[in-house]
């Protein structure tokens, strides 16, 4: 920065990449056809999985969420005097990555900061968006005008992320009933993911479910620092999704709540630590899905929000957009980071979180770009 004014330099606009989601009841299908293409999935199969999306009418939240977070993103870089355009694009659903790419060069955007709605590392949480961010430049069809794309760090362990969760942690704990509260188990959920998946995560492996380990546990010593009490946690999964004889990440969130009424707990708070926004997986797998095994079994259970909107979450792309500014400019930076694993890295190692299908395919924003 330059005295008291944030200097975006040599950023001249904010991509905001996402994932994407059907907003009406024809979508559905096509949608998660984009999702799947290449892994030969029937489409029977698509659309009973489509049938989650049919009990929310067809449209999935994470596009308005996308919408809510893009309005609160412009105004927080405008209220701290940074006039950059922030524009939006996904993987899966319009608006598609490459249509925004095009319109950017249009725009004469030349290089950009790229803020993916995923805060962990793996395969389909980091490489598969930067092998996306390659395909919309050479898809943009703007040859040497496509801009410039720079994805931030991770940002799991960053506090504008990790505080919003303690704080709705200590929310969800506040409803449970008083005389279970006390023993309540926290089950940390996040999207499973196959094993060789996690195993290839990061530029040493494992690194998908360590780091989701470090924010658990982070939010756990928080909530005792708040409350006072050490409540049994465990990593729990939600959303698995490929064929049976793949292992994955487990255990599943309904098998976890079913193993710790039988072991006694009172109560449990789901934490929905994968995800940064109340989309599918949070209101099927969990608000619609886990709460009624809960019920079943007669457990209480509250679920914690999900960062969203949170003021902090929301400027925390523009504490990681003026970082990296300042690093490209080769100032030194001071990383914001919490829990027990440091700031991640800016440029994404080479051989990090390979892609299974297609070693070759290129990606933009790494060592081996």
């Amino acid at each position: 920065m330059t005295g008291t004014t944030p200097d975006p330099a040599p950023y001249d606009a904010v991509l905001l990449v996402s994932f994407g989601g059907p907003e009406k009841p024809e979508d559905v299908v096509p949608f998660l056809e984009n999702v799947t293409r290449g892994r030969g999935i029937p489409r029977e199969r698509l659309e009973e999985v489509g049938e989650h999306y049919y009990l929310f009418g067809g449209r999935s939240p994470i596009n308005d969420h996308n919408r809510e977070f893009l309005a609160a993103l412009r105004e927080d870089l405008a209220g701290a005097g940074i006039d950059l355009p922030v524009y939006w694009g996904n993987r899966n659903w319009d608006p598609y990555l490459t249509d925004t790419v095009r319109q950017m060069a249009a725009d004469g955007v030349t290089r950009a900061a790229c803020f993916v709605t995923s805060a962990y590392s793996s395969y389909s949480s980091c490489r598969q968006y930067r092998e996306n961010l390659f395909d919309a430049v050479a898809g943009a069809g703007a040859g040497e005008a496509a801009p410039r794309l720079d994805k931030l760090r991770h940002y799991f362990n960053h506090p504008g992320f990790v505080e919003p969760v303690v704080d709705a942690t200590l929310a969800a704990l506040a409803e449970l009933p008083d005389d279970v509260r006390e023993g309540a188990h926290l089950a940390f959920v996040t999207h499973s993911v196959p094993l060789s998946m996690n195993e290839g995560s990061g530029p040493e492996g494992g690194a998908y479910v360590e780091q989701h380990r470090s924010v658990a546990a982070e939010v756990v010593e928080r909530v005792r620092q708040e409350t006072g009490r050490r409540h049994p946690s465990a990593l729990v999964f939600c959303s698995r999704s490929g064929a049976p004889h793949i292992p994955w990440l487990e255990p599943d969130i309904n098998d976890h709540l079913q193993q710790v009424q039988a072991d006694g707990a009172p109560a449990v708070v789901m934490v929905p630590i994968g995800f940064v926004s109340d989309h599918m997986e949070v209101v099927y797998d969990l608000d619609t899905e886990a709460r009624a095994t809960a019920e079943k079994l007669g457990l209480p259970v509250s679920r914690a929000a999900t960062a969203g909107v949170d003021p902090r979450f929301v400027a925390t792309v523009r504490d990681l957009l003026l970082e990296r500014a300042a690093v490209e400019r080769g100032e030194e930076v001071v990383r914001a980071s919490v829990g027990s694993l440091p700031a991640c890295w800016d440029v994404c190692p080479a051989g990090c979180c390979p892609n299974a299908r297609a070693a070759d395919r290129p990606a933009l924003a790494g060592a081996d770009s």
